[in-house]
């Protein structure tokens, strides 16, 4: 069992990362970023997850310093954005997002979207950066099946991670099941479902744990052995997601959950984006 924000799976090549992170999507706010990230880790989060088109890099790198936690206790991630796919492009824009972070490297460093025609060669880039030590995994982010077998048929590394939309509503099982049996770990952004927590299942459920929809869905996350960065800069709902190792969802519970899928996405499809 999972037992604190600390606790970690080790990916493919052996890294650890935790199971539970921070997202910061949309934290552009003055000092927005880096005041969250201060109180995050100081509620006992380890994993930061950010991306050189949420614009906020810079505020994550002053975080992590002000929260006076050593660099090598925490788990950085950042994005290449899609203006900025193709190998030499992918090369200069982690540079400058390192320069933002003002960090000598990443933990991991993820190709944001599949973009036609490019992600190869973005993937060529992050492989690069892999072997000149500048991030210790490398992955993808909205990758479906077909995309991951085209990549890994003409790559030298599988990806480690495949960051995707994934909750009760959009349990994506058959592209889990593909990770799963590749080595690949995935890891569910908005797994909060953008706040459409209103399921009667999930409601009931939270009451017999004494816990909110929220928890409940990131501890059925969890169980399904899926890494997951909820986002949120309120400091009491920082905690409340950090508060769900103390209890275990049943094997019912989790059909109960499992049940609500009705493949419904609240972002892009990664088949049809236009960004």
């Amino acid at each position: 069992m999972i037992t604190s924000a600390k606790d970690c799976t080790t990916l493919s090549n052996g890294v650890q990362m935790p199971w539970l992170g921070l997202g910061v999507w949309k934290m552009t706010g003055e000092g927005e970023a880096e005041t969250t990230v201060k109180t995050a880790i100081e509620a006992g989060y380890r994993s930061i997850d950010t991306a050189a088109v949420y614009g906020n890099e810079s505020g994550v790198g002053a975080g992590i310093r002000a929260s006076g936690v050593a660099r090598d206790e925490l788990f950085v991630t950042t994005k290449v954005w899609n203006g900025d796919q193709g190998y030499e492009q992918a090369l200069r824009a982690f540079d400058e997002s390192l320069r933002k972070l003002n960090m000598d490297y990443v933990d991991l460093l993820l190709i944001h979207w599949p973009v036609k025609d490019k992600y190869k060669d973005t993937w060529r880039a992050l492989e690069q950066i892999y072997r000149d030590g500048k991030a210790r995994a490398i992955g993808v982010s909205n990758f479906q099946i077909h995309h991951l077998q085209d990549l890994i048929a003409s790559s030298s590394l599988i990806p480690m991670i495949n960051q995707v939309e994934f909750h009760p509503l959009l349990s994506q099982v058959e592209l889990r099941e593909f990770c799963k049996t590749n080595k690949i770990q995935l890891m569910a952004w908005s797994p909060l479902m953008q706040g459409n927590l209103d399921q009667s299942a999930l409601v009931e459920i939270g009451a017999k744990h004494g816990k909110s929809p929220a928890q409940v869905v990131l501890r059925w996350d969890l169980q399904n052995e899926v890494v997951t960065i909820p986002k949120t800069s309120t400091p009491s709902r920082l905690k409340e997601n950090a508060s769900i190792f103390d209890f275990e969802l049943s094997p019912d519970e989790m059909k109960q959950i499992d049940l609500l899928n009705r493949n419904q996405r609240f972002g892009a499809d990664p088949d049809n984006f236009n960004f």
